[in-house]
């Protein structure tokens, strides 16, 4: 019994993540935050919008808001190509779109397997990065979906 409580406890530890890439770096999301992964189509430009959001877009009869990853991580704006791709999670009870430069992987790892963001990283970078992986050779940064838009900031009005 105390085998099946064990292997069951290893389970509920795993989790799936989406691997993606701004730039030179790898991030990733919790599938489970994720609705789906669409190609990069032109966004409508909305007045006063913070600069990391670029527009919105038509997705099936909803406004949709498109945030430029790379730009609200500090990083500058994305360039866009045919590789570019907007990943769809439901943030503050609403769909938004993260445009990042392509999805490279889906991960399926253990919670230990993460380090703590490190304390040389800014307050902006903590409060954006839940925590830093070593895979394969790889440094994958973990994303808090739930910081990419303040609550305050209404892009779909």
């Amino acid at each position: 019994m105390a085998a099946a409580q064990m292997e069951k406890k290893e389970r509920a530890e795993m989790r799936e993540l989406i691997a993606f890439t701004l730039g030179e770096q790898e991030f990733c999301v919790d599938v489970r935050q994720v609705r789906e992964i669409r190609g990069y189509s032109a966004a409508t430009p909305m007045p006063h919008a913070p600069s990391f959001v670029i527009g919105v877009i038509n997705l099936r009869g909803t406004v949709l808001p498109i945030v430029d990853l790379s730009a609200r991580l500090g990083f500058g704006t994305a360039r866009k190509t045919v590789r570019s791709v907007v990943i769809v999670v439901v943030l503050h009870d609403q769909l938004v779109g993260l445009l990042v430069d392509s999805v490279s992987d889906i991960l399926t790892v253990s919670d230990d397997q993460f380090q703590p963001t490190p304390n040389i990283a800014s307050e902006l970078a903590q409060s954006f990065v839940r925590g830093v992986m070593a895979l394969e050779g790889r440094m994958i940064s973990l994303i808090g979906v739930d910081c990419i838009l303040p609550a305050a900031v209404d892009v779909a009005a």
